[in-house]
């Protein structure tokens, strides 16, 4: 049973002041948890169900993870989701630690996105076309939000992140090295005539702006390839993950073509 200690540290997690002073965040659902189970983030307690813990018994007592068997009710009471039947895990948050591209590496930079479901999208979009440095400005969510975690659907684990002046970065990466910097703007190119193979030795990193005001005058000026995704029908905008997943999928097919001469 949780002592009201446990209790009170588990629900003061669900603000990002609480995640930030404890270095920890919470994986919520046998999906997330099972997928958290298995990777290299340290787990600091696993709240299950007595029958999430008979059928994931092997991953958490190889780990020794302390594990407290709790009620559906119990879970809900203690989490964020409004039904939850199986588990919620304790994490400890991973070093903020810059990320730079490797040559024919594609990077995502994330300027301003706000909302915690496109991000946590953007994870699960990244994880599927294979790319797994993620650069955020501060003033990006959370990536330990809830929500974000929830909608990553376990993407999280297999994706790396930092938090920062994105803007810097740049100005510091052009400077010591050539890269190929790509950006979605309005009045790009467009991604489905533009050939990202190229140079495919260099490494790349692709901007994504703000929902509603795009990609800022201070990270837009590192910008060397503007895109845009041309439109055929009446809408006025798309949302930003489905726009990343459009320019990542046109990025995974030019590779796939013979390099530019």
């Amino acid at each position: 049973m949780l002592s009201k200690n446990q209790i009170k540290y588990i629900q003061s997690l669900h603000q990002k002041k609480y995640r930030q002073q404890h270095g920890a965040f919470l994986v919520e659902g046998a999906k997330s948890v099972q997928e958290v189970l298995q990777s290299t983030f340290q787990i600091n307690l696993l709240v299950a169900t007595e029958a999430f813990y008979k059928e994931n018994a092997h991953l958490t007592d190889r780990q020794r993870i302390p594990v407290e068997i709790a009620s559906p009710a119990e879970l809900e009471r203690i989490g964020t989701l409004e039904s939850n039947n199986a588990a919620l895990a304790v994490v400890s948050a991973m070093e903020n630690r810059p990320l730079l591209a490797d040559p024919g590496e594609m990077a995502l930079i994330l300027d301003d996105i706000r909302d915690p479901g496109n991000l946590g999208t953007i994870l699960r979009i990244a994880d599927w076309y294979g790319v797994r440095k993620i650069l955020c400005s501060d003033t990006t969510a959370d990536v330990y939000n809830s929500k974000v975690i929830s909608a990553s659907k376990g993407s999280f684990t297999r994706v790396n992140w930092w938090y920062g002046d994105v803007g810097r970065f740049l100005a510091e990466t052009t400077s010591k090295s050539e890269c190929l910097i790509y950006g979605a703007f309005l009045d790009g190119e467009n991604v489905h005539r533009l050939s990202f193979g190229g140079k495919r030795s260099l490494p790349g990193y692709l901007v994504m702006g703000n929902e509603s005001n795009g990609i800022s005058a201070a990270v837009g000026q590192y910008v060397s390839q503007k895109i845009t995704i041309p439109r055929f029908g009446g809408a006025e905008s798309l949302n930003v993950g489905i726009a990343t997943a459009v320019i990542l999928d046109n990025w995974r097919r030019s590779m796939t073509l013979p390099p530019t001469p």
